[in-house]
């Protein structure tokens, strides 16, 4: 087919002639001979359909596939409202067994390792060191999931003058932080769908960063002027707060029915092991007797010498003994307990382990189970009625309240719980499935940590006359490095770095979700182990270390910054991290490592996991697990390992591959 002629600049069409009338009746007075330039002209259709690129962190919109209610008879409405309190009630249900497993979690790891963490507390000559009781904070609560345990132990052992209020100051910072592994835990339940787990781990590590940021400023500050001890000191002194009463225990009255009936510990017996009781390491904490009567009386008993006596009036010899009076307490057992492990004849160990199986399997269900009917009801008008409620900001010139609203919000629902891990727990998968936003989130978690030491507080102030003054003033240091906390990392909108640095951590784990179970490992458990184990070789050792790595960590963050916003004024080698080896700047190669593992663990038939499209073809033939991958994974954003969104094309395409094996 021979090209089309192109036209030039000069190229003309000739007018043809026309006549007088048609001359006199035409609007444009075009004359024989005029020339009309021809304008290229250009097509406003797309040639090629570019996919909509959707940010993972927006709130997800879920449709209304329900018919309308005003399109409904009179037997669809009395249907649709039996349902939706039918919906309402399973909620409820499931929210009941999620905290109750939150319970018997938290009982778990105290039978696992609470006689572990009573031996740490015991040793109150390494405690005096900041940095230690940190990491010992930190360890031990993250090791019984209860920060009023750890506080408890740091109660009594202050009031046992086995340890300073100064030297408890980092414990409880420890404390806060170990706290919230809780929430990062239930986060995990949600790996599943990659976009909510994005959103539900930054919604549960949102707590782990404020709480690290805080003790990187203020546990120095701390050192350096001792600002938290002399503030409570003061307040204690002058307000000379007496006795009160005990603290509301609305929580423990609605779940205490289910779990006493799974298992009821003796925490005294963590305590009694912190303070150097040496009997206590061979009780068990399984409590077996519920009811008891205890009789002091007056009974004739041998001592050694007069000098023993209890008084020079009540002391008489007999021969070579020496006898006197004195008060003998008797304890009689009256009832027993009637949980399900009371009689059974197995280690504290064995049980905690046991109960950690249960407790997780139980939370992980009442989870998914939860979230499915949340997914169900919340959708169209409902949907957008919730979402507007709680994420919009008030009308101007007030909208900067919202947040601090918000506080309110945390701290009054954490007060009524009585516990921060119950609540953050709670709001975490809401986080996931879009309800609430990471931004609206961050605010009352942080009023979720003022919550809980009000809590605290009031605990406090219902202690015994010789132990008020100190079990107060440490809940009143951490009630106030909170409020430090807060004033440091909330007001001022580009200091609200915890939202930053979740987001980063969500788009990371989203991507390689093992990477969620490393951080927790190594933030948690192995760094506060590692500067345990510095601090305990000596200050001199544990700075010689720590000093220069941290001076290593800030020079990368700050190039990093320096690569993003002005890579301009580094040098050419630096602007990219391209000259290290792959495995130093990117989590690809971990990542192919992982999968090895993983896939070796299949192949021995240890494990099932959803990543067999990672083994060779003829590996997946031998496989029974990677052969049913089609059947068994309908929904494409499990079966495909996306890092980028990609068009409808690729995405049926890539199905295609992936069932064609």
């Amino acid at each position: 087919m021979a090209p089309l002629p192109k036209l030039t600049e000069e190229a003309t069409i000739q007018q043809s002639p026309v006549s007088e009338k048609d001359k006199g009746s035409s609007s444009n007075d075009l004359s024989p001979g005029n020339k009309i330039e021809l304008v290229q002209t250009h097509s406003t259709i797309a040639l090629v359909e570019e996919p909509v690129v959707q940010d993972p962190w927006d709130m997800p919109n879920l449709k209304d596939s329900e018919i309308k209610w005003s399109e409904r008879d009179t037997k669809g409405k009395i249907i649709a409202v039996f349902r939706g309190l039918g919906k309402i009630i399973l909620i409820l249900v499931f929210l009941y067994f999620f905290i109750c497993s939150l319970d018997i979690l938290s009982s778990a790891f105290q039978l696992v390792g609470g006689k572990i963490a009573g031996e740490i507390f015991r040793d109150g000559s390494i405690l005096n060191n900041p940095m230690t009781g940190l990491m010992i904070g930190i360890l031990v609560t993250a090791m019984v999931q209860s920060s009023s345990t750890s506080t408890s132990i740091v109660v009594s052992l202050v009031s046992s003058s086995l340890m300073t209020v100064k030297a408890a100051i980092p414990i409880v910072m420890g404390a806060n932080i170990g706290t919230s592994i809780t929430n990062t835990i239930v986060a995990l339940m949600q790996a599943a769908d990659r976009d909510e787990f994005r959103r539900a781990f930054a919604g549960g590590t949102v707590h782990d960063f404020f709480n690290w940021l805080s003790v990187l400023v203020l546990l120095p500050l701390e050192i350096m002027t001792g600002y938290l001890y002399h503030l409570t000191d003061a307040i204690v002194k002058t307000f000379n707060i007496k006795r009160g009463e005990d603290a509301p225990d609305l929580l423990k009255v609605i779940t205490d029915p289910f779990t006493k009936l799974i298992v009821r510990l003796d925490k005294k017996v963590i305590t009694e092991i912190a303070t150097g009781n040496e009997a206590a390491k061979n009780k068990s904490l399984i409590k077996t007797w519920c009811k008891t009567f205890k009789n002091q009386t007056l009974s004739n008993v041998t001592v050694p010498s007069p000098e023993n006596c209890t008084s020079p009036s009540f002391c008489w010899t007999n021969g070579n003994t020496t006898w006197t009076l004195m008060n003998i307490t008797y304890k009689q057992n009256i009832a027993k307990c009637k949980h399900a492990f009371v009689d059974v004849n197995l280690s504290d160990e064995t049980i905690g382990f046991i109960l950690l199986t249960l407790s997780l399997l139980l939370l992980g269900t009442c989870l998914i189970l939860m979230i499915k009917v949340l997914n169900s009801m919340l959708k169209g008008q409902i949907a957008a009625a919730i979402k507007k409620t709680i994420n919009t900001d008030f009308p101007f010139p007030f909208a900067w309240l919202t947040g601090y609203f918000a506080i309110l919000v945390g701290a009054g629902m954490t007060f009524i719980v009585q516990s921060s891990s119950v609540f953050t727990s709670a709001i975490t998968p809401l986080v996931g499935i879009g309800v609430i936003s990471l931004e609206r989130a961050y605010p009352m978690t942080l009023g979720s940590n003022i919550g809980t030491t009000t809590t605290a507080i009031m605990a406090a102030l219902a202690s015994p006359g010789s132990t008020l003054h100190n079990s107060l003033q440490i809940a009143l240091c951490h009630f106030f490095f909170n409020v430090s906390g807060i004033l440091l990392w909330y007001p001022i909108p580009f200091m609200r770095l915890p939202i930053h640095l979740a987001r980063g951590l969500g788009n990371i784990s989203a991507t390689y979700r093992w990477f969620a179970i490393f951080y927790l490992v190594l933030f948690f458990f192995l760094i506060p182990l590692a500067v345990f184990g510095l601090s305990v070789a000596g200050m001199s050792v544990l700075m010689g270390v720590g000093i220069p790595i941290l001076v290593f960590v800030f020079v990368v963050l700050f190039i990093n910054l320096l690569q993003a916003r002005c890579p301009r004024i580094l040098p050419n080698k630096l602007r990219t991290w391209d000259f290290l080896p792959l495995y130093m700047h990117s989590l690809q190669p971990w990542d192919k490592a992982v999968s090895l593992m993983i896939s070796f663990c299949q192949l021995r038939g240890w494990c099932r996991c959803s990543r067999c499209w990672d083994l060779p073809e003829e590996e997946k033939k031998v496989n029974k697990v990677c052969s049913k991958i089609p059947e068994v994974y309908e929904n494409t954003a499990v079966i495909m390992e996306v890092t980028q969104p990609v068009s409808k094309t690729q995405e049926a395409q890539h199905v295609k591959n992936v069932t064609a094996f």
